[in-house]
């Protein structure tokens, strides 16, 4: 005790020097449990990104680029499943619903994905959170549509308003809109902070009406355009998709289906459950993880350095308190454990700060990050990880202590009582 008082006493006689290294480690701490708990946001809203769907299924591919394209909206099918494949899964008696996703056209660089008004209520991110509407409501006309938050946001679009789609992704040719069927914005979601949020939904229907007389993906000309009203007495019965999100009566029946998927003999098709696949998309960016990890790393053992060059600085002008204390009866070792004692102090105090404020941060702002990014990060009591981080940290402020606690040992006691001129 009589050690970490005269710690605390010699800290409180350099409290410049003391608090200027208390904040460079406060600061390294901050940005070490600020990137890790983005990381943690990152990685659960990642794979929360569709919740309550047990199997995607789409034409024969990698499990990965399934997820990407069906989930994400990035990159292309190999190719569309049969419209009869869809009804004999959807009829199979462990399925209990399936809403069919169709990809292909875009708008002004979003893309549009055909899909059936039981989406919006099917359809979970972040741990079974459901869809909701910011304005309007689901589509109900065959021109109808639903626009993501980021796509109203972008062109500030409301209720109400006409939009084109465009046939094809990306970069879209001249003659390759379609402009004769224009759509009508029945409702706004909410921001959610996926890949729904930047796209334009339309019925399965509506699919098959814009792509009237479009042979081999050609823009129809003079008698082959289709009027809209054309379109509408149309059979407009979906012949194909290209995924299917299923949802079963019991999770005991996902591995039958899913290999019931997988060995269908009608056409070459794949089956994924979105968790495992999220967790190896999630292996393929691992590497990044450990990169902001290992750079907030490096901002500790900065400040760490910063505290050892400090205690070395003051080291010269306390070889008479040294002196002093070793005249008074102190041993080498306490003198050792002294210094150790206040490079302790001041990883515990910056340790402690820098936690403090990373919660108070996410308490304060968290809807504002939200807001902005779409990054969802929960306010919970510091877990085992984040307790064995700070400990780690203290840790290793205290093994740092010891370059100038070690030099503190060395000197002698004559060393401190000579005069300097």
């Amino acid at each position: 005790m009589i050690v970490l008082k005269l710690a605390w006493e010699s800290l409180k006689n350099r409290w410049l020097t003391a608090g200027l290294t208390v904040l460079a480690i406060a600061i390294s701490v901050f940005l070490v449990l600020g990137v890790e708990k983005v990381r943690e946001g990152v990685r659960a809203g990642f794979i929360n990104t569709i919740s309550g769907t047990d199997l995607i299924v789409g034409a024969r591919t990698g499990d990965v680029q399934l997820l990407l394209y069906s989930v994400f909206r990035m990159g292309d099918a190999t190719a569309n499943i049969t419209w009869e494949t869809v009804e004999d899964i959807s009829a199979h008696r462990a399925v209990a619903w399936t809403v069919p996703i169709a990809l292909g056209d875009s708008h002004r660089g979003f893309r549009v994905m055909g899909t059936s008004a039981e989406y919006f209520t099917r359809y979970r991110y972040r741990r079974d959170v459901p869809l909701s509407f910011a304005t309007g409501q689901a589509f109900e006309d065959l021109f109808d549509t639903v626009v993501g938050s980021e796509v109203a946001a972008r062109f500030n679009y409301k209720v109400g308003d006409k939009i084109i789609v465009a046939h094809g992704a990306g970069r879209v040719a001249l003659g390759a809109l379609h402009d004769d069927k224009p759509f009508t914005i029945s409702g706004v979601l909410a921001p959610t902070g996926t890949p729904v949020d930047r796209t334009v939904h339309v019925s399965m229907e509506a699919i098959e009406a814009i792509h009237l007389g479009w042979d081999q993906g050609r823009a129809p000309r003079g008698d082959d355009v289709v009027s809209e009203e054309e379109a509408r007495a149309a059979d407009l019965s979906p012949k194909s998709a290209t995924a299917l999100m299923v949802g079963l009566r019991t999770p005991m029946a996902t591995f039958a289906l899913q290999r019931f998927v997988n060995t269908y003999r009608a056409e070459p098709l794949t089956a994924i459950i979105p968790g495992v696949a999220f967790g190896r998309l999630w292996s393929l960016l691992s590497n990044v993880e450990k990169a902001l990890f290992g750079i907030s790393a490096m901002v500790v053992v900065t400040a760490f350095l910063g505290m050892v060059i400090s205690i070395l600085g003051s080291l010269n002008e306390r070889r008479r308190e040294m002196a002093i204390l070793r005249s008074l009866g102190a041993r080498p070792w306490q003198v050792l454990a002294l210094f150790v004692m206040e490079a302790a102090l001041l990883a515990v105090v910056g340790a402690l700060i820098g936690a403090a404020s990373v919660y108070a941060a996410l308490f304060l702002f968290r809807d504002v990050i939200e807001t902005a990014t779409g990054l969802y990060m929960t306010l919970t009591w510091p877990d085992a990880g984040d307790l064995t981080l700070l400990i780690a940290i203290v840790a290793g402020g205290i093994v740092a202590g010891l370059v100038p606690a070690i030099r503190a040992y060395t000197l002698s006691l004559s060393d401190g009582l000579l005069v300097r001129s």
